[in-house]
């Protein structure tokens, strides 16, 4: 730009141009100008929020980069403005030479949305391994290449607090203290812990509670068993459920790249409390009210099945949905907590209640033949 600029004022002297001339030329110059695109990269690019976060920012026009795995699928980055990003979090010397030659050809980005992690693993330590250490290795990186962007988002989750306010049912607070008691939860901990001892590094934490929507597969089971006219609940307390349609989170995460906040933290939910039996009804009315019949299990037998079939995972190696810590998930009774600060820092407004919300994940599932 500046060479433009430089080009027309010798243009303008050489041709004896009056100075008026000269500037409304450069003024033109400007005007002219194409913006440059702000650049971001969503590692999990391929999963299921992932996806719907490079689908946002391409509405918005931004410069994506998908960040996958070179074996992960790619079957909702089809979109030809998108550029792909290969990196191997888990390897710190193969993610340094990734990203170095990134930064040779691109430069780095103005924005980072990381949501790449595990939720299902065969060991343990492997989700202090996909969790942990991958964010560690990611940021450190950044940090060795000059690369470290205008604000890094990190979705973490509700998990992190545990079972918390138990007794009282009251909505769990950013002041409270976390006790997390799954691998799961324990390693986003430790990755929360470890962004906030970085000086002045540009972190945002959100903490999703339970994520639903299009491509998603978890929720889907419960879909399945309610067409099969079976609804399963979880110990006979009640429980307080919170949810969060996919698209209200991807608004959280882009309000907070809007504001230019950091060294923040929210929880983010559609604002609502429900009872253990609202996700299942409101997917029977949308299968059009078939019998069902509701089974509950008590929390002592549920932990036996699922030590059974963690003892089969080990044996099989491939992960399954019910072990132990999935057990622990069930057995929680609040996952209450507070938005407000959400919602008066960012100006966060959920557009998605479960009703509205759950017919729209039924509407993509039938479509897309899931159902």
């Amino acid at each position: 730009m500046k060479h433009e600029c430089h080009k027309a004022v010798r243009k303008c002297l050489n041709c004896c141009l009056p100075v008026e001339k000269t500037l409304f030329l450069i003024m033109r110059i400007h005007q002219n100008r194409k913006p440059m695109k702000e650049r971001i990269l969503v590692t999990g690019a391929s999963g299921f929020i992932g996806s719907h976060l490079v689908d946002e920012a391409l509405e918005r026009g931004m410069q994506v980069w998908a960040g996958v795995r070179g074996r992960s699928s790619r079957r909702y980055l089809s979109d030809s403005r998108l550029n792909f990003a290969e990196l191997d979090l888990t390897d710190s010397d193969s993610l340094e030479a990734q990203l170095a030659l990134h930064k040779r050809k691109h430069g780095g980005w103005d924005y980072i949305i990381h949501c790449a992690g595990v939720t299902k693993c065969l060991d343990k330590a492997d989700f202090e391994i996909g969790n942990f250490w991958a964010t560690r290795n990611l940021i450190e990186t950044l940090q060795r290449l000059d690369m470290v962007p205008k604000c890094f988002v990190m979705l973490s989750s509700l998990s992190v607090f545990g079972p918390v306010r138990e007794d009282d049912r009251t909505p769990i607070e950013p002041s409270d203290t976390p006790c997390p008691d799954t691998a799961y939860g324990l390693s986003k901990l430790h990755t929360e812990e470890y962004l906030r001892s970085l000086p002045e590094f540009p972190y945002v934490i959100l903490r999703p509670t339970g994520v639903y929507g299009p491509r998603e597969r978890d929720y889907l089971l419960m879909a399945q068993a309610v067409k099969r006219h079976v609804d399963f609940g979880a110990g006979f307390r009640r429980q307080d459920l919170t949810f969060v349609y996919v698209k209200d989170l991807v608004q959280a995460v882009f309000l907070a790249l809007e504001k230019g906040v950091v060294r923040r933290e929210w929880f983010v939910t559609d604002g609502k409390v429900y009872d253990s039996r609202a996700f299942a009804e409101l997917i029977r009315k949308e299968l059009g009210n078939p019998w069902m019949i509701h089974l509950t299990c008590p929390l002592v037998i549920l932990r036996a099945i699922s030590w059974v079939c963690e003892l089969v995972s080990k044996f099989t190696r491939k992960p399954v949905t019910l072990n132990g810590d999935k057990y622990k998930i069930m057995r929680q009774r609040n996952w209450k907590c507070n938005i407000r600060p959400l919602e008066e820092e960012l100006g966060y407004q959920p557009q998605y209640p479960l009703e509205r919300g759950v017919k729209e994940t039924m509407d993509w599932y039938k479509k897309e033949g899931w159902l």
